[in-house]
């Protein structure tokens, strides 16, 4: 449009004009505009808030259709229930077993919410919820109505902790005598729940006049004008104000939190129920200020505040897509530069992996060699105190014994070769090398491995084993290097005490489990006690591969080594494997 034209008017001398005119044209249109808007107001109110009621009679129309329906369909169930020969039969012969399992069929094929079975005394000996079995009812309203009535009879029962009930009951019958009762729980407060996410409130009362179902949970039990009037007492501004917004208005049906709302009561055909359901006047407020900011809107013609805003709006969207332009330059800038550093960081992958597997490979040839020195070093050391013995023995002209040493030397050599053989073997993790055997040879193999040492000192051993064998899959050898190991330790632990003592507890389960505890000084470190080259020793007793070695030869075995404290001091190691299946099938 062209701005030319209203220069002159704006820039002309005040006294060229006579001012009075253009006033009664504006002060006309102002009162036509006045007069427009007041009539629109009061056409538009009746229109709206007829509408608005209309509609929300449709919906209590559909509310109370949704009830009786439901009702209706419970309505039914007890009879059914009530000639289950199921239910029939274990109220006369006691056997309940099978009715609470029956009763669920029933919930999940009807839909209901719960069910529930009293024998004649009122006692659940069946329920859909199985922690309501064996619960007493005697004065329950819908057991006492059943007993009463021939037919199925409907109960609302209100609970201490404000929970109303609502049930259809009915008693069971055998030749003309009542054995027991059937419960039906209607779900109507799932309805409550529906009514949540909707803008009406919603309440449902008795025949009484009490509230049953209101979409407020603290209206319950309460009438309907007790339930308006739990609403705090608004203040004199929020009265000013309210009655300031509801000028336009016809007066409100009622205050619900100091919101105007239009009420609406309708019968329930259901003994003598009613419902009731208030819509606020917001949406028509709403309604009726778009309608007349469209009115003033044409009227004012605000076609140069139309052209601002839509100037502005484009302004905006300039500058945002500007913004945006930036913040896509920024952050590609962003992903190059990520881009190249994954890179980088994948080329350092690759060195470090590659000095990794290097490593990894030194490691393993430096593990195999402590390995090779501190299996071999236990049969080494037998070795010489059995020669020793041997020599002795000769010179007091013992050959026999001194045979029977020789014979533990060649046994011991021959543990050396099988030792190197399974080092040997190391890389290839098969299960070539598993038996299955009692594992209570390995405990006494162990032990009689460790003889030379328990000749030196005074070491109290106490023995717990099963009568019956106690029967693993796993490799011998292997597992009698471990129990070698374990018995050293514990003896090397009671050094310092007085009475050194080691108890062997082994018991069988769902794993076969061998403890070993000393009452010596205890573990400090438990944390770093299976890491490799971890020892207490001093220089040159031990490397500190022990336990490393046992704990994972015992994890090849699929089984756990474990360590702790004992409550009485010492330490008490544990070794657990599993039990081999098909033996203790065989052995049952």
């Amino acid at each position: 449009m062209k701005t030319q034209p209203p220069m002159p008017i704006l820039t002309g001398p005040p006294q060229s004009r006579n001012p009075w005119p253009m006033r009664l044209v504006l002060a006309g249109i102002v009162l036509l505009a006045l007069v427009t808007i007041y009539l629109s107001n009061q056409y538009l109110t009746a229109r709206f808030t007829e509408s608005t009621r209309n509609r929300a009679e449709l919906r209590q129309t559909l509310y109370s259709g949704n009830i009786i329906t439901e009702l209706q369909r419970n309505s039914i169930v007890p009879l059914l229930l009530g000639r289950d020969q199921t239910f029939i039969t274990a109220l006369n012969t006691g056997d309940h077993t099978a009715t609470s399992a029956r009763l669920i069929e029933y919930r999940d094929d009807i839909g209901a919410a719960s069910f529930l079975l009293l024998d004649k005394d009122g006692r659940a000996v069946g329920a859909t919820e199985r922690n309501l079995i064996g619960t007493l009812h005697p004065n329950a309203a819908y057991t006492v109505e059943a007993l009463r009535a021939n037919d199925t009879v409907f109960t609302v029962e209100r609970q201490e902790n404000g929970v109303i009930l609502f049930a259809y009951s009915r008693k069971i019958t055998f030749d003309n005598r009542t054995i027991g009762i059937i419960v039906v729980m209607v779900d109507l407060h799932k309805f409550e729940r529906g009514w949540q996410g909707i803008s009406d409130a919603v309440l449902i009362t008795d025949s009484e006049g009490q509230v049953i179902l209101a979409t407020e949970p603290r209206w319950r039990n309460r009438t309907v004008d007790e339930a308006l009037q739990t609403e705090s007492v608004p203040s004199a501004i929020q009265r000013a104000l309210r009655a300031t917004s509801d000028w336009s208005f016809p007066p409100p049906d009622a205050y619900i939190e100091g919101q105007a709302v239009m009420r609406s009561d309708a019968r329930i055909p259901f003994q003598g129920w009613r419902i009731t359901t208030f819509t606020a006047f917001s949406s028509v407020r709403d309604q009726v200020n778009g309608a007349l900011a469209l009115v003033i809107m044409g009227f004012a013609m605000l076609l140069a505040g139309t052209f601002w805003i839509l100037t502005r709006r484009a302004q905006v969207q300039s500058t945002a897509a500007l913004a945006e332009s930036a913040e896509l330059r920024q952050l590609n800038r962003r992903l190059r530069q990520e881009i190249a550093e994954r890179e980088k960081a994948e080329k350092s992958l690759q060195v470090a992996e590659q000095s990794l597997e290097q490593s990894s490979k030194l490691a393993a040839l430096g593990e195999m060699s402590a390995s090779v020195s501190h299996e071999l070093n236990q049969p080494l050391a037998a070795m010489k105190t059995y020669l020793a013995g041997a020599k002795l023995l000769l010179q007091r002209a013992r050959p026999d014994e001194a045979l029977s040493s020789f014979k533990r030397i060649d046994d011991l050599i021959n543990r050396m070769g099988s030792i190197t053989r399974q080092l040997k073997s190391y890389a290839r993790k098969g299960d070539e090398a598993f038996e299955t055997y009692d594992i209570r040879e390995s405990v006494s193999a162990a032990l009689s491995m460790m003889e030379p040492q328990l000749k030196q000192r005074e070491v109290t051993i106490t023995r717990s084993l099963p009568t019956d064998p106690v029967m693993v899959r796993a490799d011998r050898l292997r597992l009698e290097q471990v129990f070698v190991n374990l018995f050293r330790n514990a003896i090397e632990a009671t050094a310092h005490v007085d009475d050194p003592r080691l108890d062997l507890i082994l018991s069988d389960g769902e794993t076969a489990t061998l403890m070993v505890r000393d009452n010596g000084h205890g573990i400090d470190h438990l944390d770093s006690l299976f890491e490799p080259f971890y020892t207490t020793k001093a220089p040159g007793d031990g490397i500190g591969l022990g336990l490393a070695i046992s704990s994972g030869i015992v994890n090849d075995l699929g089984g756990r080594l474990t360590a702790r404290n004992g409550t009485t001091g010492g330490a008490v190691f544990e070794v657990r494997l599993p039990i081999d299946g098909a033996e203790a099938v065989a052995a049952e």
